[in-house]
C-alpha cells in the first residue's frame, strides 16, 4: 500500500467512524439500523483509521 493511499484511507475511515458514531447516537432511528451497530462499526471504522495513521505516522517518521 503505498503511503498516499495509506493516509488517505485512515482519514476516510476516521471520519466515517466518527460520523457513524454522531449518527448512532444523537440521531433518532426510524428502525430501519439500530444505533448499537451504527457506534459499533463507527467505533470499529475510528479505530483502524487510527492505527492506519499511527503505522503511517511511525513508518514515515524517520524520512
Amino acid at each position: 500500500m503505498t503511503p498516499n493511499t495509506q493516509l488517505i484511507t485512515a482519514f476516510v475511515l476516521s471520519i466515517g467512524g466518527l460520523t457513524l458514531l454522531f449518527c448512532g447516537v444523537f440521531i433518532d432511528p426510524q428502525g430501519q439500523i439500530h444505533e448499537t451497530l451504527l457506534v459499533a462499526f463507527g467505533e470499529t471504522a475510528t479505530f483502524a483509521g487510527a492505527l492506519f495513521g499511527i503505522d503511517y505516522t511511525y513508518r514515515h517518521k524517520n524520512k
